[in-house]
């Protein structure tokens, strides 16, 4: 114990000295230049001024040159990005999906295919979803009514409502809206979800407008990015982010697993952002985007497949997920990491890894990777609530406590896999707890099809107090809750 603690404390010496090391190297540099000048007198020092013999030419010149340098540095610099505020879509209570609900429907709609339905009890169990999760009313008919019209309908029902809450806190006409990006991977319909926004609230004729799908559950940050390039561009803007997923047209009712599982995982869910580059919304602003990173790993040869298996002759029911997806979210994560670390990672950290990088590569290749401590640079973590195998794999492989993933894991538990909005509701569920202060940084990590793995990095501007209104205005002081391993239905 006494060792570990004397660890600790070298450890923390090691990262104040390396973090702080310019000014532990220029403190005693200023002291001593300080403590020359007390010596000298007055006369010494103005013979030392007039031995300089300045003229009016070279005053001239030398404020010119630091004026030019100083102008090229401002204006090369990237414009600022402000998160003004965001919203999310709350479902209503009647949309709401219970277990014993959610397992009447499926023993009704495949009635011929009890395996089916017991694959999915099983696949509940271990989901780390609640009892409020949602589902859109065309999937609560028996058997489902997955139309054209009802996926509309179920757009207009989570997309309108997000950006009417939006609206409402910001105060922000619609016509003062100069982009308008939205993302839906698995509904696409035409017109676009783009031109139903820009229709319903009647935005300019010449707004930016952008449909971003089939991107899988990371588009969310793919937007985001997006919004920051063309922010770039255009000085004195507001964005509009919209981030969902549309469940009416998805609803699979066969008989192939790997097809069920989505049915169990996704819920409703839609939130809405508005980023301006404008300096005036600095003040009000929640916080301000740093950095954005995104990676992609190719999986055309991986299969995604849940293998249902009788374990014994007494016919157990086994369930065995593919560790393909897992290996290669994996692979797209250090490549993000690799990428992010040296922008957000103390140089003590940066250090760390690479002695630890130099080692393996000439003295010993079986040395262990050092795992950058990510507490250090962030004080929040918004994990893609994806599934609880997803939130498992990187609270480990970060070494994040419980805390951390905290936001993730009752996401999951109240409102379920919302997809791209899920980052949101997080991010949101920590804003309801009041843990959000000034200054705080906060990582937030997407998954999605391809295989990619995007972040974005805020800081927040001002601390902010738990909101009145939102997805868990009603709920957010039953949490945190105890999830069970397994859930027995």
């Amino acid at each position: 114990m006494s060792g570990s603690v004397k660890l600790k404390y070298v450890k923390l010496g090691y990262q104040h000295l390396v973090n702080n090391f310019l000014y532990c190297l220029l403190i005693p540099i200023m002291v001593a230049i300080s403590v020359h000048l007390l010596r000298l007198g007055p006369e010494e020092i103005l013979n030392f001024w007039q031995s300089l013999e300045l003229n009016l030419v070279q005053i001239l010149c030398s404020s010119f040159l630091i004026i030019f340098i100083s102008t090229v540095f401002f204006m090369s610099r990237p414009r600022s990005i402000y998160l003004v505020d965001y919203a999310c879509y709350k479902p209503p209570i009647s949309c709401r999906v219970p277990f014993s609900t959610f397992m009447e429907h499926s023993r009704l709609i495949l009635k011929d295919s009890p395996k089916s339905v017991e694959f999915q009890m099983r696949i509940l169990e271990r989901s780390g979803l609640g009892e409020e999760t949602c589902l859109p009313p065309a999937i609560h008919y028996i058997p489902p009514n997955p139309t054209m019209e009802s996926a509309r309908g179920e757009a207009e029902l989570v997309i309108f409502s997000a950006i009417d809450s939006l609206l409402k806190k910001t105060g922000v006409n619609p016509k003062d809206i100069d982009i308008l990006i939205v993302n839906c991977s698995l509904f696409s319909p035409t017109p676009s979800l783009s031109a139903m926004v820009v229709n319903k609230y009647k935005l300019r004729s010449n707004v930016k407008s952008f449909n971003l799908s089939g991107m899988g559950c990371s588009a969310g940050l793919i937007s985001i990015d997006l919004a920051r390039d063309l922010l770039q561009v255009h000085p004195n803007s507001y964005a509009l982010v919209i981030s969902t997923e549309i469940i009416t047209p998805n609803y699979y009712q066969g008989q192939d697993r790997a097809m069920l599982l989505p049915n169990c995982l996704f819920r409703m869910g839609c939130a809405a952002i508005l980023l301006s580059n404008k300096r005036r919304e600095r003040v009000r602003s929640k916080y301000r985007l740093l950095h954005v990173v995104r990676t992609h790993k190719g999986a055309e040869d991986k299969s995604y497949k849940c293998v249902f298996e009788e374990e014994d002759e007494q016919s157990k029911v086994g369930i065995r997920l593919s560790k393909d997806l897992m290996v290669i979210a994996g692979e797209a994560l250090k490549s993000n990491i690799t990428t992010i670390g040296p922008l957000v990672l103390p140089a003590s950290e940066q250090l760390l890894f690479l002695f630890t990088l130099i080692g393996r590569k000439i003295f010993n290749p079986k040395w262990k990777p050092y795992i950058p401590d990510f507490k250090l640079a962030f004080e929040h973590f918004c994990i893609h609530a994806g599934g609880r195998a997803v939130i498992d794999e990187l609270q480990k492989n970060l070494q994040l406590s419980q805390e951390h993933v905290e936001a993730s894991r009752m996401t999951l538990h109240r409102f379920g896999n919302t997809s791209s909005s899920s980052l949101w509701y997080e991010l949101n569920y920590i804003e309801a707890k009041g843990r959000m202060k000034k200054g705080d940084r906060i990582w937030q990590i997407g998954f999605g099809s391809g295989f990619k793995c995007n972040s974005a990095v805020w800081k927040c501007n001002r601390s902010i107090s738990a909101p009145i209104e939102g997805p868990w205005q009603d709920c957010v002081d039953r949490y945190p809750v105890h999830i069970p391993e397994i859930l027995k239905l």
